[in-house]
């Protein structure tokens, strides 16, 4: 069940594919889907807005509601129940229009050593949080003891008010027919007039949302769910994008801070150009380990990457069911076996059958990451991921800005830095909300230390965006965690010392020495 990105906006995906990664390590998968493309959060002048002082200026209608827990769809398995909470439509509003919630928990089994709830956010933006936890449950059963584990759908996605802006029919046809690195005028007008079709689809389908789905109008939610749950303080688990959502409520509420553990962090210092910056360097990485793992050198490696995508660029593979391995969709397969060491044996073996003709596995890879079914149906986190990234993204470079950059991405990876440079431009064009800020703000004085946690080899989001977190968090606050090892995200990864530091942390209070590494 990956949470993942299509073709365009790989890198606004920094967390969406952790469901991916944990299932090509043979990991149960997070719930959530994809198709399209990752992160940013909310506030005017480019910052987003100040810390509050007061619990919250919601009104006791909301903030004193009742959530009334019952039988969950589709079955998720035995103790999980679901509930909607209300919410502001506008969060200026509190007093207006509501939106539903849809959340899931399985209560703590330890009813007298019980610590509260633990959120859960895995990433995308856009993830399910309420098809994902039961999914990733077995991961949890040590902290299920002292704490009811939660997770929801953020707004704007799934069972909230999900964003939904074209059909199957239509993305099927937009990833066999657009290039995303456009060589040609033709192909470069083909490419942004698609990007302009998708936001007027969002604005046709889900216009009322649109203005309201910013990180952090998701991090005023989670303090309603605090509220709600019985809470006096936020304790938290959040998961690549989720890191950027932890990072806004720390900021927004850094007295309500508890328990709070970042994993695979979204750079909080870098824009939309940033961003496509940090990802092109760390999935070259990424490239260059796994190149070495085989016993190539890695630039010729990566010579001969480029060469195949060449190849696929002038020409398709077949690959059966009369569907095509298009230079899209095999960067797309290829990026998607980046996010763990465990899936590179298959990338090998899809590059041999491409490099013979055979377009099938690299294109199953593809559609394991997008989320697209032997039907062809497509999941609809893409449409989500793409409404909150431009929600928040502000800066919007032009094609001709974009076009610029080309040269520095391809001198970073030959393989995907035409790809990525080409997204900057391509991911919120035309978008029909504005932006909100150029970069987060995470600065949360005050707050109880909060467990940061960084793996060296994270392709999605590379480990110096750990360490900047815990820079923009501010002094006594951010705690680094490093694992040393090539996966997108720590927990879960096998590492005992990486689960027994976040454990020992979240059930017992234990707070790490800043700097512990984990093999």
């Amino acid at each position: 069940m990956p949470v993942a990105v299509t073709a365009r906006g790989l890198r606004r995906a920094a967390g969406a594919a952790l469901a991916l990664a944990l299932l090509l390590t043979g990991c149960t998968g997070k719930g959530g889907s994809a198709t399209d493309a990752s992160p940013r959060p909310n506030g005017a002048s480019g910052r987003a807005p100040a810390p509050e002082s007061t619990d919250s200026a919601l009104p006791a209608v909301l903030t004193g509601q009742r959530l009334d827990w019952g039988a969950c769809a589709g079955a998720p398995g035995e103790g999980w129940e679901c509930a909607t909470m209300k919410a502001p439509l506008d969060h200026e509003k509190p007093d207006g229009e509501t939106i539903g919630l849809a959340l899931i928990r399985k209560q703590a089994t330890d009813e007298d050593g019980r610590i509260g709830s633990l959120l859960f956010n895995f990433g995308g933006p856009g993830g399910s949080g309420v098809s994902g936890l039961p999914a990733m449950a077995s991961l949890f059963t040590n902290l299920n003891s002292r704490y009811d584990l939660v997770s929801f759908d953020p707004r704007g996605v799934a069972a909230s008010s999900g964003v939904r802006c074209r059909s199957d029919r239509e993305l099927e046809e937009a990833s066999t027919k657009v290039d995303l690195t456009p060589d040609t005028a033709a192909e470069e007008k083909a490419y942004f007039a698609d990007a302009a079709d998708f936001g007027a689809g969002c604005a046709r389908r889900s216009g009322k949302v649109l203005p309201h789905i910013g990180t952090s109008d998701a991090a005023r939610d989670l303090d309603l769910m605090r509220q709600v749950l019985g809470d006096d303080k936020l304790h938290y688990f959040g998961f690549s994008y989720g890191t950027e959502l932890g990072g806004t409520y720390a900021h927004l509420f850094p007295a309500r801070v508890g328990r709070i553990v970042l994993d695979g962090v979204v750079d909080p210092s870098a824009d939309s150009v940033g961003h496509a910056r940090n990802q092109t360097t760390g999935f070259q990485r990424a490239l260059e380990n796994y190149l070495k793992s085989t016993g190539a050198d890695p630039d010729r490696g990566t010579r001969s990457l480029v060469a195949l995508l060449k190849r696929l660029d002038a020409k398709p593979l077949p690959a059966g069911g009369g569907r095509e391995l298009t230079e899209s969709l095999a960067l797309t397969g290829i990026l998607a076996s980046l996010y763990s060491e465990q899936s590179w044996s298959t990338l090998t073996e899809a590059l041999d059958d491409a490099r013979a003709g055979r377009g099938g596995k690299l294109l199953a890879l593809a559609d394991q990451y997008n989320n697209r079914d032997a039907s062809g149906s497509y999941g609809t986190q893409s449409h989500a991921q793409r409404a909150i990234s431009c929600a928040d993204a502000k800066k919007r470079p032009t094609a001709a800005e974009a076009r610029a950059l080309l040269p520095e991405f391809r001198r970073i990876s030959p393989v995907f830095g035409e790809f990525l440079g080409w997204d900057i431009a391509g991911w919120c064009h035309a978008w029909p909300v504005p932006g909100a800020h150029d970069t987060p703000e995470v600065s949360a004085p005050g707050a109880d230390p909060i467990l940061v946690v960084g793996t060296t080899g994270d392709s999605a989001t590379p480990i110096e965006g750990a360490e900047r977190m815990v820079d923009e968090l501010g002094p006594g606050v951010g705690v680094q965690l490093t694992y040393e090892g090539e996966r997108h995200t720590a927990y879960g990864g096998g590492s005992t010392c990486v689960t027994s530091t976040v454990d020992g942390y979240l059930l017992d209070g234990t707070v790490p020495k800043h700097g512990k590494r984990c093999a």
